[in-house]
């Protein structure tokens, strides 16, 4: 039996960055809904609509654009921005049920949120922040992959960083990560989950170490900030050792990268694993850009193997096996409550908003 965790369905989950989307027909599947992205012709809205014709549900991802219109391409049924369809072939009157879903989307810091749930409990303003995806501030380097996992086990991993001792040893991880305890507070009723753990006397790891050209020891903080269900925050300072941020809140000598993932389940035991670093430092130089680029993607395929085994491995356990959890695992524990909350709210009926 596959290791799977339930989906919160009337939640906001990122579909894509916001370069991905353009004239080129898109398709990705979320929560199990396959979907099909794109961008009006005048640059302006992105467009998520369901990526199956109602015809014999040939994927319109693989289908082309007319104007703002998608053309089916096996028989022609065409479809407009709305997932109304304008058009059938060999007659004249359109059926009145040839209409694919259409996803409410919101824009936001470099991504595309798309809603999977009721359409009329979508409220923009619910979706979390990482403004310093686009800020001219910070400069960022990103990328996708998809893991053959279910999606809380890349909460999990993300939630207990004390992994990167050894999984990630030679690159982000120290013996010192999983030396040091963990703090945890939890907000339940908005579904945050933050997890802290400052070192004051670490090794520097290679990410830091080339990135940032520190020599010696540092103090190290990793503070996270989650989102359930989709949005992952890892807010890092790294300074020479003794150096701390100064009382009223300026950090001239610390150097600081934000790490974000967007967590968003595919279907079951399947996630999308969209990974970002923003630095504060050395911002105009390409070749750190390069550097952090491969490395990161190098740390997060060491993940996605890791995840791959694991899920693998769970598949094949007997019924009723039991798990060891310890303090490090106080957040994920956490993170998996409020899911499990998420996922039954929006399992509930919901009066439609007339």
């Amino acid at each position: 039996m596959p290791h799977t965790t339930a989906f919160a369905r009337n939640q906001w989950y990122v579909a894509a960055y916001r370069h991905e989307v353009g004239r080129e027909l898109l398709g990705r599947t979320i929560l199990g809904e396959p979907l099909v992205l794109y961008r009006t012709e005048d640059g302006g809205a992105a467009i998520a609509l369901h990526d199956r014709c109602v015809h014999r549900r040939f994927p319109l991802s693989e289908s082309r654009l007319d104007g703002d219109r998608i053309v089916c391409g096996y028989h022609g049924f065409t479809y407009d921005s709305t997932g109304g369809c304008v058009y059938v072939p060999g007659q004249k009157r359109v059926p009145r049920t040839a209409r694919v879903a259409a996803y409410p989307v919101v824009e936001r810091d470099a991504l595309v949120w798309v809603w999977i749930g009721d359409p009329a409990l979508a409220d923009p303003d619910a979706v979390p922040r990482a403004r310093h995806l686009d800020s001219p501030e910070w400069t960022t380097v990103c990328g996708m992959e998809p893991i053959d996992a279910d999606y809380g086990l890349l909460v999990d991993n993300l939630l207990d960083l004390s992994h990167e001792t050894y999984l990630h040893s030679g690159y982000i991880g120290t013996p010192e990560v999983a030396e040091t305890p963990i703090t945890t507070e939890v907000d339940e009723g908005a579904g945050v989950v933050r997890v802290s753990r400052h070192m004051d006397d670490a090794e520097c790891p290679p990410f830091y170490a080339r990135s940032t050209g520190i020599e010696g020891r540092i103090t190290r903080w990793q503070d996270i900030e989650y989102h359930a269900p989709c949005l992952y925050l890892l807010h890092s300072r790294i300074a020479p050792v003794g150096v701390l941020p100064e009382p009223d809140g300026g950090d001239p000598n610390g150097f600081h990268t934000e790490i974000t993932y967007a967590i968003t389940p595919s279907s079951d035991g399947r996630v999308y694993d969209f990974w970002a670093v923003s630095r504060d430092f050395a911002r105009d130089d390409d070749e750190v850009t390069a550097f952090l680029r491969d490395f990161n993607h190098t740390v997060v395929m060491q993940d996605v193997d890791a995840l791959n085994l694991l899920q693998r491995a769970l598949g094949s356990e007997r019924d009723g096996y039991q798990e060891l959890s310890i303090n490090i695992d106080t957040g994920g524990l956490a993170a998996r409550r409020i899911l499990a909350r998420l996922a039954a709210e929006g399992a509930e009926p919901v009066e439609k908003v007339r």
